[in-house]
């Protein structure tokens, strides 16, 4: 498939262990001095206190400018602003199923460090790429990042190069996902190699299965 912006990162090799499953999935969706803003097991966003009361076995242990230290069902854990804390245990028959539109390519929905993203399968691009609108939904910090340039169709353009904590695609969910952030416009997220690389793709007609390898 022909890739539908050139991205040029060179992305690291370093991939992170997918974490052991836990009995609930949290978001950290917001911090405020002594509260933090979760989403537990998908519901609405509840705010919740430092030491208050727990709920769902999740309970509040200390809150800073970009992090929550939770206890999540007797185990502690810090998450970032936007980080997910998946609860899923990995099934090894995990996988994603696309069917292509019209002009023949996949789209599908997806979310990033816990917040929903659509993307386009781009076999072309190197990593995930994100709109500066969908990573600051998703908390990434990519002013923060190494920035680089890229050429699009309307000249050069600003990317950052960056790591996003949770990238999940179907049953699918990867840890520690290089990612590309342009300052160009980019009307749907790029699911790249960064992703695909990690996937057993089989194509049949209009439908494509990701099964995940690694």
């Amino acid at each position: 498939m022909r890739a539908i912006l050139p991205i040029f990162v060179a992305a690291s090799a370093l991939v992170a262990p997918v974490r052991a499953a836990r009995a609930t999935d949290v978001t950290v969706a917001g911090l405020f001095p002594g509260k933090a803003v979760l989403v537990i097991n998908g519901a609405a966003p509840r705010t919740m206190s430092v030491g208050g009361k727990p709920a769902e076995g999740v309970r509040v242990l200390a809150v800073d400018a970009e992090s929550a230290t939770l206890e999540i069902d007797g185990r502690r854990e810090r998450l970032m602003l936007g980080q997910a804390s998946s609860a899923r245990r990995e099934d090894p028959n995990a996988q994603a199923v696309l069917t292509a539109d019209a002009t023949g390519h996949f789209f599908v929905n997806g979310t990033v460090n816990g917040s929903g993203v659509r993307f386009l399968v781009d076999t072309g691009a190197t990593t995930i790429a994100l709109s500066q609108t969908d990573a600051r939904r998703a908390g990434v910090d990519y002013q923060a990042a190494q920035r680089g340039v890229t050429q699009t169709a309307n000249g050069t353009a600003a990317v950052w190069l960056v790591k996003l904590n949770s990238v999940r695609v179907g049953d699918i969910e990867l840890h520690n996902v290089d990612a590309t952030v342009l300052s160009a416009d980019l009307p749907v997220a790029l699911l790249g190699g960064s992703f695909l690389n990690r996937m057993e793709m089989r194509r049949d007609g209009d439908s494509m299965v990701l099964r995940k390898r690694f």
